[in-house]
């Protein structure tokens, strides 16, 4: 399914051929830890548990992706039938393009078919930077809770790692 479209840009259902280009795209920028796994994951998710997996292709080639999940059932939110958006990337050469935004334009629409509330993580160290500002621009909140980390709040004094885990989760009315 196609949920936009112009001259340079298409966001799209994303598909197994994206897989390889996205892995080889995020370890030649340095993301050491990509695997096929994740993006694999997301794909089984779309029949398992009915995300919505998408992904842009800019002139032609895959530049990013996004899986938004109906009443999700993780994080603070879970089980209360909201839309959680999960995993948001766009390669680094193709950033500064409006990529990410019109990702997040169409994973809003799609959340906006099933909830009227849409929520996500963030990571909280530098390399969630732009993430972060694009985010509260984009009108998200936080939900008042505190940091997580991993799966579960991180308690008051407890010490953490600044590592992909330790999150902050932020919610948007549709």
């Amino acid at each position: 399914m196609i949920y936009y479209k112009d001259n340079d840009l298409i966001v799209r259902d994303l598909c197994e051929q994206d897989i390889d280009v996205f892995v080889a795209g995020e370890i030649a920028q340095g993301w050491l830890g990509a695997k096929r796994d994740k993006l694999e994951m997301r794909l089984r998710h779309k029949t398992e548990l009915g995300a919505i997996p998408i992904a842009a292709e800019f002139n032609g080639n895959a530049a990013g992706y996004v899986t938004v999940y109906p009443d999700s059932k993780w994080g603070v939110f879970a089980n209360k039938g909201y839309c959680e958006i999960v995993d948001f990337a766009v390669l680094e050469k193709y950033r500064r393009h409006g990529i990410g935004s019109r990702l997040m334009d169409a994973a809003e629409k799609i959340a906006a078919v099933h909830s009227d509330t849409v929520y996500l993580a963030v990571g909280l160290h530098s390399g969630y930077g732009s993430a972060q500002r694009m985010y509260i621009k984009r009108g998200y909140i936080p939900d008042g809770g505190g940091v997580w980390y991993g799966d579960r709040v991180c308690p008051e004094n407890a010490q953490c790692k600044n590592d992909d885990d330790l999150n902050l989760y932020l919610y948007k009315k549709l």
